[in-house]
């Protein structure tokens, strides 16, 4: 063990008492999912139907959420923020950072289409990392209260404001930061979290200060354990989205004049639905097609290329959080050619990156972009190199870099072993065809596969024009059938999506073996949280003592974090560690062990 390692092994151990969280339910194995990475080897459906039936916890939340009517009174607070002319706010780091992205682009799409200026610009999401991190992942931006404080007083907050700061697991640094500055604001504050509040009490003092203030009121959405351990991108942000979009619903239904009454049953009644669907016999075969599809593409060293216009932000989410979760290449800009290139891209249809963002955030890019000044005032002189070398790689400028726009395709190295997967949904089924000029030139290039995942309702002159449109290539034709409702943000669609993508994504890395039982063992350790979980699954499996599991991690870390910042592929470290305590290997022989693996 270098010296180097063994201290930061040291400086992370005395405060890993703040940062130990495998007490909480949402770092614990969900017992439907124990076996799926077993079940996912013969039976790709049913290690899906596991996925979904774990889903069932959400349905089972809101459906308690619901029946307290606690939707129409955060509605009334929001209305009245908005009569009054505040602002909502919509704060996040990881997967509840890119729901706060998601939630502010859904509400500014459907002002925009009114032409209602000033409504649209009523919400502000404040995601660690700024909008950077919606397609990459930012080191430790979660880890630093004073981070999340700044980012939204940078916003103007005021009194006359509404913040609703949302965390997963009821402790994240950055999150309760945001809370902090809502309350020092004098603005409405509502924290919302997915652990029971006696635990977070005992184990975490950051959120047991949070809970037990009176200033802030309390949205608590325990659903259970996670169906991959630890993994909130799960059921823990899929319940957030429910809630979140059955309360601007009900605010946007007020300000059009529409009747309210009911829209908390009349959501929890189209989700119930819509989980019977999922469940069914019929879609779990097609959309373990789909599954098989991309698996034998990464098997075969080809790329997977989405193309989605009205749900970009929803995918471009699911794709951007299979890196930090099963350590897949991250989404690589134009222009970098040393990194790796990523496993999975995202195109929408639009000509180019600066319309191409504007369309999935539906205002101008917001980055973080620091001064000197700023940063040395937040982190002191000792973190600030660092952390100055972090926020110069997430402007603007560094964003316009990743062109998902179609003046990316040229430069997104394409092959016959390559897929191509449209996805889109009711709302859009009549204009989806805008996608095929550019499909097709990448079939007629390379014979690439095709796939199509749609959501929504179907009849069958649809089904003939779909399947007319695709029947000269070897196509997968996923229909998720969503529930007709008459809801103006199109909930039900984007909770369909979420638990889709999720679904598809998740499956397809099992039956990649980067994930053990229900375990993700494949986790990239960017943040303090995620040192910890990754130190706890090295003792969990090796039986080593959480200090020594440690020190090997950050051993291994320092390995091979040349790669890691040079977005190269490396070992996974979680994997590693466990290799090299059960055979003595060294970092080399443990990589040659798992690469023959």
């Amino acid at each position: 063990m270098s010296a180097s390692s063994q201290r930061r092994s040291e400086e992370f151990l005395q405060i890993s008492g703040q940062f130990k969280l495998g007490a909480l339910v949402t770092e614990s194995s969900h017992p439907v999912t124990a076996n799926l990475s077993e079940v996912a080897k013969t039976d790709i459906a049913a290690a899906l139907d596991l996925l979904f039936e774990a889903d069932g916890d959400v349905v089972n939340k809101f459906r308690v959420f619901a029946a307290s009517g606690h939707a129409e009174k955060i509605a009334a607070v929001i209305l009245a923020s908005i009569k009054s002319g505040g602002k909502i706010f919509f704060t996040g780091c990881g997967s509840t950072g890119r729901l706060s992205i998601l939630l502010d682009s859904i509400w500014r799409d459907f002002w925009q289409k009114r032409q209602n200026s000033d409504l649209e610009n009523r919400t502000f999401s404040v995601m660690a990392g700024g909008d950077y991190a919606l397609i990459k992942s930012v080191e430790g931006f979660e880890d630093f209260t004073a981070f999340g404080e700044k980012q939204i007083t940078d916003l103007s907050l005021s009194a006359k404001d509404v913040v609703f700061a949302i965390t997963e697991g009821g402790e994240t640094s950055f999150v309760i930061g945001t809370a902090w500055a809502g309350v020092k604001a004098g603005a409405k504050v509502y924290f919302v979290y997915n652990n029971p509040d006696d635990i977070l009490c005992e184990h975490v003092q950051r959120s047991r200060e949070v809970i037990q203030d009176e200033r802030l009121e309390k949205i608590n959405l325990t659903t259970g354990p996670m169906s991959i351990t630890g993994s909130t991108r799960m059921q823990a942000t899929s319940i957030q989205l429910c809630v979140m979009l059955t309360v601007l619903e009900i605010v946007v239904r007020k300000l059009t004049g529409q009747k309210t009454i009911g829209v908390a049953n009349e959501f929890l009644a189209q989700l119930k639905t819509l989980h019977v669907n999922l469940r069914s016999p019929e879609f779990l075969l097609s959309l373990a097609k789909l599954v098989k599809l991309e698996e034998s593409v990464y098997r075969g060293g080809g790329k997977n290329n989405y193309f989605a216009d009205r749900l970009g932000a929803d995918v471009l989410t699911d794709t951007t959080e299979r890196s930090p979760t099963y350590c897949t290449p991250p989404f690589r800009k134009f222009d970098d050619t040393t990194a790796t290139e990523s496993w999975a891209y995202l195109f929408l249809p639009e000509p180019d990156a600066a319309s191409a963002w504007r369309s999935i955030l539906k205002r101008k890019p917001r980055c973080v972009e620091w001064s000197d000044v700023e940063i040395r005032a937040l982190v002191g002189e000792d973190k600030f190199p660092r952390t100055q070398e972090i926020i110069r790689k997430i402007s603007a400028t560094e964003l316009m870099r990743f062109r998902i726009g179609f003046d990316g395709i040229s430069f997104r190295p394409f092959a016959s072993d390559n897929s191509t997967i449209v996805v889109f949904c009711e709302q859009e089924r009549d204009s989806w065809l805008k996608f095929e000029p550019a499909r097709i030139e990448i079939d007629k290039q390379l014979g690439a596969k095709t796939s199509v995942l749609y959501f929504g309702m179907t009849n069958a002159e649809f089904l003939n024009r779909l399947c007319s449109a695709n029947d000269t290539r070897e196509t997968v034709t996923v229909i998720v059938r969503v529930p007709q409702a008459n809801f103006l943000l199109n909930g039900i669609t984007r909770v369909a999506v979420k638990l889709v993508m999720n679904a598809l994504s998740t499956c397809t890395m099992v039956r990649l073996g980067r994930v053990m039982g229900n375990y993700m063992v494949w986790v990239v350790p960017s943040n303090l949280k995620l040192i910890d979980r990754a130190t706890r699954y090295i003792s969990k499996l090796t039986d080593l003592p959480y200090e020594r599991a440690n020190g090997l991690l950050f051993e291994i870390i320092e390995y091979v974090e040349p790669r890691m910042k040079a977005d190269q592929t490396y070992p996974p470290v979680v994997g590693m560690a466990v290799v090299r305590a059960k055979n003595d290997f060294t970092n080399e022989q443990a990589e040659r062990f798992l690469q023959a693996q």
